[in-house]
């Protein structure tokens, strides 16, 4: 009996140690992630704060003037540039729908942002060629664009209504241009040099541009481009972009620094150089050319002349029978003296070789004195 309360007792006691530790357990998981529920909202609520800081960030102008007349001054600040990016600062007119063609150019300013993408810079008062409203444009010059507008006044300067957009959209160019392409072997013997300009345009304005007509210009050297109009077909809505391919061609055997332009509403989109190679094809044909032509005609010339020649052996023939006739017109005398004669020029040549060469000596040389004829009796003839 004893023992039976004993083991029971001991058991208790293990029961109530291992509801200890589970309420001990419990209690510090309950501790553990009562405070993690607050943590993750404040994190939440500080990334969705900064998320709409950052996104709120951005190119933004201000100006310390509203209105200014012609030769005063006015102060341009700027906050959420790229740092260290030099930037242009024009007074523009007709809100710069014409592009930089509206702008005071020469009274513009230049900045460079500094390490937090700010600047400050103060820009004289000038009057665009094109009437207000105008404003002050801010612009990067290399990398990524981005630019920024603010609205200004030029006290004294004339104002008109914005012209209207006959194009259906203001297309400007987001990124460098490109020409695609290499030439072939046709090209390398004066085919026309085939390249693609390819860019990628933005529509700033507020209506898509449908089916826009794009005029492409090829110049060398000083000469004025000569331009081509293209329409490329597609859609560019009002605030996105697309890549724009179009055809340039030039004529047959160019060569050289050539420059495409690539023009839109009137004002010049992009400019892109191009090297282009000399034809060594049409040179290497005319050198040949003018070795093979002279060749051949003095080979038909010399083709020619031994055809119209005499030959030889017509004219020993002729001699021969020349000197035969002689001898029997002359008698026994004259034809004595003529075998004679010919006897000595076939000694001295034979077929137009002389028979001694010069290296030989007087003694080995053979006589031309002897004669091998018999003497005639004196009662033959």
């Amino acid at each position: 009996m004893p023992a039976a309360i004993s083991g029971a007792a001991v058991r208790v006691r293990r029961a109530r140690r291992r509801a200890a530790t589970a309420f001990a357990y419990a209690l510090c998981a309950a501790l553990a992630l009562a405070p993690v529920p607050a943590m993750t909202a404040t994190a939440a609520a500080a990334g969705t704060s900064a998320g709409t800081a950052s996104a709120a960030e951005g190119p933004s102008v201000h100006l310390s003037k509203k209105e200014a007349g012609k030769g005063g001054t006015l102060t341009v600040t700027g906050r959420g540039w790229r740092p260290r990016t030099l930037l242009t600062l024009l007074i523009c007119g007709q809100n710069m729908i014409g592009g930089t063609n509206a702008c005071a150019n020469g009274d513009g300013r230049a900045v460079t942002t500094d390490a937090k993408g700010a600047f400050r810079r103060s820009l004289p008062v000038a009057e665009p060629p094109k009437p207000c409203p105008c404003v002050v444009h801010v612009a990067t010059v290399t990398g990524e664009p981005h630019a920024a507008e603010a609205a200004f006044t030029v006290a004294g300067h004339p104002v008109a209504p914005l012209p209207k957009e006959s194009t259906g959209g203001r297309l400007t160019v987001l990124d460098r241009p490109r020409l695609e392409g290499s030439s072939g072997l046709l090209t390398w013997f004066g085919a026309p040099p085939q390249r693609e300009l390819t860019v990628t345009v933005g529509n700033l304005g507020a209506a898509p541009a449908k089916d826009p007509v794009f005029q492409v210009g090829t110049s060398h050297g000083v000469f004025a481009p000569k331009w081509e109009e293209q329409q490329w077909r597609g859609t560019v809505p009002a605030g996105k972009k697309a890549e724009v391919r179009l055809p340039v061609e030039l004529t047959a055997g160019a060569h050289g620094d050539y420059l495409v332009s690539l023009k839109y509403g009137g004002r010049i989109l992009v400019e892109q150089p191009w090297g282009v190679g000399r034809p060594w094809g049409v040179t290497l044909f005319w050198v040949l050319l003018c070795v093979v032509v002279p060749t051949a005609v003095f080979r038909i010339g010399m083709a020619i002349v031994d055809r119209v020649r005499p030959r030889a052996g017509t004219s020993a023939v002729n001699s021969r029978t020349t000197g035969a006739a002689r001898s029997r017109s002359t008698g026994p005398a004259h034809s004595r003296r003529a075998r004679t004669g010919r006897r000595r020029r076939s000694a001295t040549t034979r077929d137009g070789e002389p028979a001694g060469l010069p290296w030989f000596t007087p003694d080995t040389a053979p006589s031309t004195t002897t004669s091998t004829e018999r003497p005639t009796s004196k009662g033959s003839a």
